[in-house]
């Protein structure tokens, strides 16, 4: 049996030229069907797939990132991936980025400034096409960038919200949500109340402790909040909760679903138990919070969301969209969840 003329030499890996011969058109409407199918008519198209699929063609991507300089990925950095809050984020970021063209690289920074400077610089070198970064710190490298474009940056923040980073960012309000859940609490009788945050350098903090003490505020009961900070830590939170029960707390509002499961363990260990004696407000609606004992009453975010938001976003950004249709600033509801940690206070003066 004669060889086919249109396939390769046995042993040589097809080539663009072969896939050209074989389906009768040029190296570049080959290119044009595997880049921008839409835009070659279907008779040709689908003699182009069916060449490809013939010979086995797998495009050479390194040598299509040297010519186009596009990469087909964004780089996601997050500050602790060992945190489940970022799980879901990645999930929904992966979702978007894939209907999108674009596979995702993941990096953990550790909290850690050359961390993130390490990785911004994969968007200098031009390995990735876009940054998402769920910190609170614009990598230094990349801020002459963002000074030359600004929103027209590659480079998008998710979670922490701070209009000097100067990016674009998706999040929800904090500050309202801190709100909600220091009234929360208010409304089933507490006075004494016992706040755990992150680390003051955080926006979430700041944001989320200025909307309770807002709405303790509006009661007014801000002279009676009791704060300590910690880092979003179970263990941490074990520490500064331990140390608000025995200044006589009725309720503890931590800053993250992780810092409740601690804030509840010491209210076991102080010989109390949740919610007869303290009640329990987290943040996040991790997946595991329903299942806890007592299930966790929290705020929760929409973290699928957050990362498809950030990455439509940032498909926006690099598809060189008008400033006018691509939004500076994504606020996403959040949503107070009411379960069995949080009950009504004792009346003052009661055991």
């Amino acid at each position: 049996m004669s060889a086919d003329p249109d396939l390769p030499p046995p042993g040589s890996a097809p080539t663009i030229l072969d896939v050209a011969a074989r389906a009768g058109v040029s190296t570049a409407t080959v290119s044009r069907v595997l880049s921008q199918p839409d835009r070659v008519a279907e008779p040709t198209r689908a003699r182009v797939t069916a060449a490809v699929a013939a010979l086995g063609y797998r495009p050479n991507i390194a040598a299509r990132t040297l010519r186009t300089l596009r990469a087909d990925k964004i780089l996601l950095t997050v500050p602790d991936i060992s945190n489940p809050f970022f799980a879901s984020i990645i999930h929904g970021a992966e979702e978007a980025a894939r209907d999108a063209g674009y596979a995702v690289v993941v990096g953990d920074t550790r909290h850690d400034p050359e961390v993130e400077d390490q990785y911004a610089e994969m968007l200098s070198r031009r390995e990735v096409d876009g940054l998402i970064f769920l910190g609170h710190r614009l990598p230094a490298s990349l801020s002459p960038l963002v000074a030359r474009q600004g929103a027209g940056a590659p480079i998008v923040n998710g979670c922490e919200y701070s209009p000097d980073l100067g990016v674009p960012s998706v999040h929800i309000d904090n500050a309202r949500a801190g709100r909600d859940a220091i009234q929360h609490l208010i409304a089933l009788g507490h006075r004494d109340i016992g706040i755990v945050t992150g680390p003051a350098v955080s926006p979430l903090s700041r944001d989320r402790l200025s909307g309770a003490a807002e709405g303790a505020r509006a009661h007014g009961l801000d002279h009676r909040l009791q704060v300590r900070i910690a880092d979003y830590s179970a263990a941490a939170a074990f520490d500064a909760a331990t140390d608000l029960i025995a200044a006589g707390v009725t309720a503890l509002f931590c800053f993250s679903d992780e810092m409740a499961m601690g804030a509840i363990a010491a209210i076991a260990a102080a010989g109390l138990t949740c919610p007869a004696d303290v009640s329990v407000i987290g943040f996040d609606d991790l997946p595991s919070a329903r299942f806890l004992q007592p299930a966790l009453t929290t705020i929760a975010q929409p973290q699928a969301l957050i990362g498809r938001r950030t990455v439509e976003l940032l498909v926006g950004i690099l598809r060189g969209d008008p400033p006018a249709a691509t939004a500076s600033a994504i606020t996403l509801p959040h949503e107070l969840v009411v379960r069995a940690s949080t009950a009504l206070a004792r009346p003052e003066g009661q055991p």
